[in-house]
Parts: C-alpha cells; sequence; structure tokens
C-alpha cells in the first residue's frame, strides 16, 4: 500500500513512458536501425552491467519504504512514549488506552511484517522510558533489555496486524496483548513481566476487576478498552468533508486508506467533469462509532460494580521498619554490619517507644530483604545483633538476610527467617525466581569473558522451591521477596497456601529516585485487590508501604529515610475469585489470541486461492 501516486517501477511494465533520451522501439540511440539488424547488433554488455541497474533498485525500493513508513514508525514511537507515561512516577494512566488504540489503528489492514515493525517501533521507546532506572547499572542495559521486550510487542504488532482483517477485532486485539504479557512472563530466563497494561492503572477504575480475573482480566479490560476506541475513531474519521463513501467504506480493514490496485499503486481516479466530494452519510457512520465508544467506557466502569471484599476475620498489629542505606545505587552496601546495625538501632529506638508508652507493643516485627548484609548462621557478630533487637522489642521479627547454601558451595539464598526473641532463627522462606544477571548470571563462564561487569555478582542466588508461608507472631503471612511481586504465580500459590496478609521484603537502593520503587509499589496496590489481602511493603532504603485489601495505601514511608510505621494489619481467611479461577482465564485469553491470528491467516490464504481461481 502507497501514501503516494505510483512511481514508474510501481506501473505495469507496459505502461512505462520510454525516459527521456531512450530509443524508442525499433530504433538504437545512435539512428535508425540498420535494415535486418536484431538483438545479435547491439552492443554486448559487461558482466557487471546487470548488477548496477539492480542493486540500484533495491536501493530505490528501500528509500520508499523507509519514506513511506517514516511517519507512521514516529506515530507509533509517540504512542509508546505515552504509555511509559502511564506508569509511575508520571500515573497518567488514560494515555494507556490512547496508547492501545493508537497501536490498532497504526497496524490495522497492514501486513504481518508492516505490523511487527510498526510494533516493536512502538514497544523500544515504551520499554526504554519505563526501564531508565536501570541506568545505574548502565545505559547498555537499559537499551539491551528494551530490545528484548520490544520483540514481543514486535510479535503482538504482527498478530494485530492479522486480526484486524476479521469481524469483532477489538476483541481478538485484547486477546493478544493477554498473549504477549503470557510469552513475556514466561521468557527468556523465566521471564519479566514488568510494563503489564495491569500494572499500568491501578489508580483507575479497571483495577477492582483484578479482584474477578487478577491482573490477566485487568490487562484485557483496558486493551478492550482501547481498542473499541480505535474502532470507534476510525468510524467517527470517515465523517470528514469528503471521505470516502460506496462499497469501500464498509469496516475492512483497507477501508481508511480507499481502494488499492493489486500492484500496490492507488486507484486513478474517475477523469471528467470535476464534482465536489460526496457528503458521507452520517446517520449510518455514527451508527458504527457510537457502540465501540460506549462499550469502551461500560468496560472502564465495570469495575465499579465489582465487590472487593476487604472485612478483617483479624488483625495484627506490625512494626515495618526501614534502617536505611547511606548511598543509592550498585554501592549501597558501605562496610560490612552497617545495614543490619541500622535497622537494629531503628528497632531498638521502637522497643523504647512502646517501653515509654508512646508506641503500642506491636505483634510482630518486619524487616525487609538484605536487613543482614552478613549471614547470620556464619557470622556469630550479625546473630548477636538480631537476638539483641528482638528481646528487646519482645516479639518476633521477620529478618531478611543473605545465606550461604548449606551444601552447595558458591551459591546464597536469599532468604526471610523468623527470628524469635526466646528461640531465635525459626521457620524461614528462600526467594524462588532470582534476578537473572542480577542474583545470578546464566553462562557465567562465557559471558563474565565478554561484559566484565558480571563479575560484580560473585555469587549466584540458589532458587527456593516453596511458598513462603510462615508464622510470624499470631500471623501466618506470606513472604515475598522483591521482584516476585511480579510474577502471577508466585503470588497466588502463596495465597491459596493459606496466607492472612502479604509481605513484600524488597531492596530498592540501587534504584533509589528513579522511579522504580514506585512502579513496585504499585504491583502491590494491583496483588491486594487481586487476592484480598493486606500487603506490606518493607524496604531498606524505601518506600515501606502498608496497603489495605481494597488497594489504598494506608501508610508510607518517604525514600532514603530511617523510619518506623505501625498500622493494625486486617488478616483474612477468604479468598477472591481470581485466585480460585487461578491461570484459567490467561490460558483461555492467550490461546484465542493465537487462534484468532490463525484463523486469520487461513482465511487469507482462501481469499488468496479464490481471486487466482
Amino acid at each position: 500500500m502507497h501514501s503516494g501516486p505510483a512511481t514508474d517501477t510501481d506501473r505495469p511494465s507496459g505502461d512505462r513512458p520510454p525516459a527521456e533520451g531512450a530509443a524508442e522501439p525499433g530504433r538504437s540511440a545512435a539512428g535508425p536501425a540498420a535494415p535486418g539488424a536484431g538483438p545479435a547488433a547491439e552492443p554486448a554488455a559487461g558482466p557487471g552491467a546487470a548488477a548496477v541497474p539492480a542493486r540500484t533498485g533495491r536501493l530505490r525500493r528501500t528509500g520508499r519504504l523507509v519514506r513511506r513508513e517514516a511517519p507512521r514508525s514516529a506515530l507509533a514511537a509517540v504512542s509508546g512514549l505515552g504509555l511509559a507515561l502511564a506508569f509511575p512516577p508520571y500515573d497518567l494512566w488514560p494515555l494507556a488506552l490512547l496508547a492501545v488504540a493508537a497501536l490498532s489503528l497504526l497496524t490495522r489492514g497492514r501486513t504481518a511484517r508492516q505490523g511487527a515493525w510498526t510494533g516493536f517501533a512502538f514497544g523500544l521507546p515504551f520499554f526504554f522510558v519505563l526501564l531508565r532506572w536501570l541506568h545505574v547499572i548502565g545505559y547498555d542495559a537499559v537499551f539491551g533489555l528494551s530490545v528484548i521486550e520490544a520483540l514481543f510487542l514486535s510479535a503482538l504488532g504482527a498478530g494485530l496486524a492479522l486480526t484486524s482483517r476479521l469481524p469483532l477485532w477489538p476483541l481478538w486485539a485484547a486477546c493478544l496483548w493477554v498473549a504477549e504479557e503470557w510469552a513475556r512472563d514466561r521468557l527468556p530466563l523465566g521471564g519479566f513481566p514488568w510494563g503489564r497494561l495491569a500494572f499500568g492503572v491501578t489508580g483507575s477504575p479497571y483495577l477492582p476487576l483484578a479482584a474477578l480475573g487478577g491482573a490477566v482480566l485487568v490487562t484485557f479490560a483496558v486493551a478492550l478498552s482501547g481498542a473499541l476506541l480505535g474502532s470507534a475513531a476510525l468510524a467517527a474519521a470517515r465523517l470528514r468533508p469528503g471521505a470516502r463513501t460506496g462499497p469501500e467504506d464498509r469496516d475492512s480493514p483497507d477501508a481508511a486508506d480507499g481502494p488499492h490496485r493489486p500492484d500496490g499503486a492507488e486507484e486513478a481516479p474517475h477523469t471528467g467533469s470535476p464534482s465536489r466530494p460526496r457528503a458521507v452519510p452520517v446517520r449510518p457512520v455514527l451508527r458504527r462509532a457510537v457502540p465501540p465508544a460506549v462499550l469502551a467506557l461500560a468496560v472502564a466502569l465495570a469495575g465499579y460494580a465489582v465487590p472487593v471484599p476487604t472485612e478483617a476475620d483479624d488483625t495484627a498489629r506490625i512494626a515495618v521498619v526501614q534502617g536505611n542505606v547511606q548511598q543509592p545505587g550498585m554501592d549501597f552496601l558501605g562496610r560490612p554490619m552497617l545495614i543490619l546495625n541500622n535497622h537494629v538501632e531503628a528497632t531498638l529506638d521502637l522497643a523504647r517507644d512502646v517501653e515509654a508508652g508512646r508506641e503500642q507493643r506491636p505483634d510482630l516485627v518486619i524487616w525487609p530483604e538484605n536487613a543482614s548484609d552478613l549471614d547470620p548462621f556464619r557470622y556469630p557478630e550479625a546473630g548477636a545483633r538480631m537476638d539483641e533487637a528482638a528481646r528487646a522489642v519482645g516479639v518476633p521479627i521477620l529478618v531478611g538476610a543473605l545465606v550461604d547454601h548449606p551444601t552447595k558451595e558458591g551459591y546464597v539464598e536469599n532468604q526471610g527467617i523468623v527470628w524469635d526473641p526466646e528461640t531465635g532463627p525459626g521457620a524461614s522462606y528462600t526467594k524462588q525466581h532470582p534476578v537473572p544477571f542480577g542474583e545470578y548470571v546464566p553462562f557465567r563462564e562465557q559471558l563474565s569473558k565478554v561484559i566484565t561487569r558480571l563479575q560484580r555478582v560473585p555469587r549466584d542466588f540458589y532458587p527456593g522451591d516453596t511458598t513462603g508461608v510462615l508464622q510470624t507472631g499470631p500471623a501466618r503471612l506470606g513472604d515475598v521477596i522483591c521482584f516476585e511481586v511480579a510474577y502471577d504465580e508466585i503470588v497466588r500459590d502463596t495465597v491459596n497456601a493459606g496466607a492472612r496478609a502479604l509481605v513484600i521484603q524488597t531492596n530498592n537502593a540501587t534504584y533509589g529516585r528513579t522511579g522504580q520503587p514506585e512502579q513496585q509499589l504499585v504491583m502491590s496496590r494491583l496483588r491486594a485487590v487481586e487476592h484480598g489481602r493486606a500487603v506490606v511493603t518493607a524496604a531498606t532504603s524505601g518506600i515501606s508501604a502498608v496497603v489495605r485489601p481494597d488497594g489504598v495505601i494506608d501508610k508510607r514511608t518517604e525514600e532514603f529515610t530511617r523510619d518506623v510505621i505501625t498500622a493494625d494489619l486486617p488478616l483474612r481467611d477468604d479468598t477472591t475469585v481470581a485466585d480460585r479461577m487461578g491461570a484459567a482465564p490467561e490460558w483461555v485469553l492467550a490461546i484465542v489470541g493465537l487462534l484468532s491470528c490463525a484463523a486469520a491467516i487461513a482465511l487469507g490464504r482462501r481469499g488468496r486461492t479464490d481471486r487466482r481461481g
């Protein structure tokens, strides 16, 4: 499909006029053909002469392709930037709908290859802005991860282009968004689900839908609303003066661009007496524009009709200790025992407030991930300080610590440990999903020779294999460590195993003041609604927070401040519909999206066969 008039190379060979200075048929460039002269009389071309015009033709075609696709690619990039602004720290969530609508329109009626490029042009700036917090490691890390994640949106763009030819295409588009996130949640190396649509709209009416179908249903609803808005905009665009009407104005992928010749050149307009553009029949177009717009609004407001369970079966008094670090960045740890002493001293201050009657004694105290920078089982001085803090406050402390693996030499475990004031260390949870290249290095022997920066990860973290349900004082809590909050199955399994509330132990000191802590906090909000559980986020340097089961942030700290927040934590036993449904909605919607692509391919092949017949 060309955006301008056909060029000479686009004309059928029989329609091309002779080039200026070219010989007419039967005549040579030098003059009239000699009697009896034929093709044999023409001078022979050199061996490379045919290659030069071929290369020139390819360059011309490439240049035309770049010029033709540049505006669309620029619009896709701007739309991707808009989607990034829907996420924290910007929180402009309506831009998520507009970005989905824009990508739907930009891929509509295109080939799969064109749609793939448009999806990539959309995805690369989106992820580059969203993941800019990785610049503390290096902008090459930001770019590399952005390229990998953008490849999934490239596949999404190809699918959107294919299914745009089908009836009910906004529905298939929404299913494809779910399929894209399904794949990105798992691939490669266990996946990286950062940037899911559901995580960008936690301040919107879509959030209560998480109680019915989790993050998957929220993503589906946002994508469906955006695609419906794109459909409404497409119909409304036909109200423009001079818009084409007639058979080509039906709801077909090519209708927006007008009829096209099979060879890609635009159809020549009728010649004859000039006439004004025909008026567009307003009523039929409105009949097509209004229903999808109304349906998009209905999907957006459907969350208000979803009951979000919040009634507590019991409560527990908690204290969240944020000990702080001395500096953000890769070298936040400083000297040994520094981070641990920060959390011990903050806990001792809490104990003094309790003894003085300024604060109610909590039932349990929660420390963040990596609150101890030394293995308390290997270094007695670290364990002694934990004993001191627990005895002073008189209640169990959920400690975050790095512990050497008991049997595998050279490996370390990222653990949450229940430290009792009388018996010391007890039950523990080991992080199940270590972060590749952050907590372990895949193909270490090969990659470390090429990327010397990987040597800053001296030991690999060993993954745990059980859920983090821990009896911490009177409360049965579900421990989830750091990035695990982004993975549906880890949090869901923890709740279904009996957790009455969730604790997210995290260490965001590396990415302080970059927007990453805010992005992780909105995931806690979504998980609270999805599972009907209060969520406590405990961070070394911020942001620590207590989120109610309805997703409202009750209390929170600022970044890089030592602080202690206390709250009555609601404990619940009932599970939500999302917990009982499990992963089934995600699998069903993803499979429907893939089947819609298969149907579009099959229908396209049958159509080509019919045309050849």
